[in-house]
């Protein structure tokens, strides 16, 4: 987190804000939080959820077990993709294959 820190502005789309708001006692603690932190929320737009449905559409077409990637991982991307820079996962392997063009950061 540092090191997207040093790299520029921080965003997260409504999935990663839902994940995270879960670990928080109350809305006020995770809004202390993000700002503290420099984290801005950012929606996912219609053409990055478009994209996002039409790549799960491959992965299934291609085999990919629903167990194993769910809509909201092709959210993440297509977000980042479509809205950001760039993401910081470390699930480098899927984002890379699905996403090409996302600049990476590792943790």
């Amino acid at each position: 987190m540092d090191r997207a820190i040093r790299l520029g502005r921080i965003i997260a789309c409504d999935v990663v804000w839902a994940e995270v708001t879960g670990r928080f006692p109350s809305e006020a603690a995770l809004a202390e939080a993000m700002t503290e932190l420099g984290v801005e929320y950012s929606g996912i737009g219609e053409l990055a959820a478009g994209r996002a449905g039409q790549l799960w559409r491959r992965f299934r077409n291609e085999g990919g077990a629903r167990r194993d990637r769910i809509v909201p991982d092709f959210l993440i991307g297509a977000h980042a993709l479509d809205q950001a820079d760039a993401l910081l996962t470390r699930d480098r392997g899927f984002y890379r294959k699905y996403f090409r063009g996302l600049r990476i950061i590792e943790p």
